[in-house]
């Protein structure tokens, strides 16, 4: 839709008429019901460079790229890596694939974190890759090891999430289980974990019989003087039977203490709903989660995430809505 708006915009329209005209091509249309292409994913993130997206998702072995010129069709564009780095598999010995990336644009690079697991396992590592461009230029370096967890820690390093903070700090929100979500502080200069650093508790769930409960993928959005954490609830990877979804709480610290809109604190497996199963393609796309976000050019925050599509038997696909900001200054995804 960019390019068709661009395009109107050059011939001189006024902005009532502009907007009238981008209304009445796209209404009653989500974004979500345009999209086409390779959308099958899992675990998205997005950015942009140039004038073109990049979806980077745990479907491709190591690490799946796809790419689009207007947010609609995406098309295949490879693997960030031909192997596993030399580095994770003494680190995590069975590990196959590479999971949950995360992408970002930091001092005049691209940084991308990235997952190394087996499933079920809390032995576990985030790595970090860096390039100085996307695409087929791209020249993907790998930094090595960020941060580890082992079966003596209470936490699972997988789902990384850079953020920066109103004063500059570099922060990695993580976690999967275990006893929740947490946030780590990073150096600077090396975007890796400062050595000795304890982490922060942003996020966590008891079940009823007191055990950890599925809580994970933390994305943290600076908004409007606030932070807004998104997490995953409940149950991915079941196909159809998936039964995740996505929440919000919101701190006025990075650190928190997150909260939802009636005050319910997520540390205690509260927050806002967000994301639901209960869409508008009469139940076609189960279990929305493992939500990231992007702010484009034009001001326009979108979040992306995947869900299962009853239509492609259970196959994880890729979701892209628009946020919008109410006055209160929560998000609402317009999907």
């Amino acid at each position: 839709m960019k390019g068709w708006i661009l395009a109107l915009a050059a011939l001189g329209l006024p902005g009532a008429a502009l907007a009238q005209a981008v209304g009445a091509q796209d209404a009653g249309k989500s974004l979500n019901s345009q999209l086409s292409g390779d959308l099958t994913v899992h675990d998205p993130v997005i950015i942009r460079e140039g004038d073109t997206y990049f979806v980077f998702s745990t479907v491709g072995k190591y690490i799946g790229i796809k790419t689009s010129k207007d947010l609609k069709t995406w098309t295949d564009a490879g693997s960030v890596f031909a192997q596993m780095p030399a580095w994770t598999k003494e680190a995590v010995p069975g590990t196959e694939g590479i999971w949950a990336p995360d992408i970002s644009f930091v001092n005049g690079e691209y940084r991308l974190y990235y997952s190394v697991s087996t499933f079920g396992s809390n032995r576990s590592a985030i790595g970090l890759a860096t390039s100085p461009t996307l695409g087929a230029k791209a020249k993907w370096k790998d930094q090595g090891l960020v941060v580890m967890s082992t079966k003596e820690d209470d936490f699972n390093a997988i789902d990384p999430n850079f953020v920066v903070d109103a004063q500059g700090r570099q922060w990695l929100s993580l976690g999967s289980f275990w006893s929740g979500l947490k946030l780590f502080p990073l150096d600077a200069k090396t975007g890796k974990v400062t050595p000795g650093a304890e982490p922060y508790s942003i996020a966590r769930r008891l079940a009823p019989a007191g055990g950890p409960a599925p809580v994970e993928a933390p994305f943290i959005i600076p908004h409007g003087g606030w932070y807004y954490l998104l997490a995953s609830y409940d149950y991915c990877c079941k196909g159809v039977n998936s039964t995740y979804y996505t929440v919000v709480g919101r701190a006025k610290k990075v650190t928190g203490p997150y909260l939802g809109k009636d005050g319910s604190e997520m540390m205690q497996g509260g927050g806002t709903i967000f994301l639901r199963a209960d869409l508008q393609e009469q139940q076609r796309f189960r279990g929305p989660g493992h939500a990231g976000a992007f702010t484009d050019r034009d001001g326009t925050t979108y979040v992306v995430y995947h869900a299962y599509d009853k239509q492609a038997d259970g196959a994880p696909k890729l979701r892209i809505a628009p946020i919008r900001w109410e006055a209160d200054g929560w998000p609402t995804a317009e999907y």
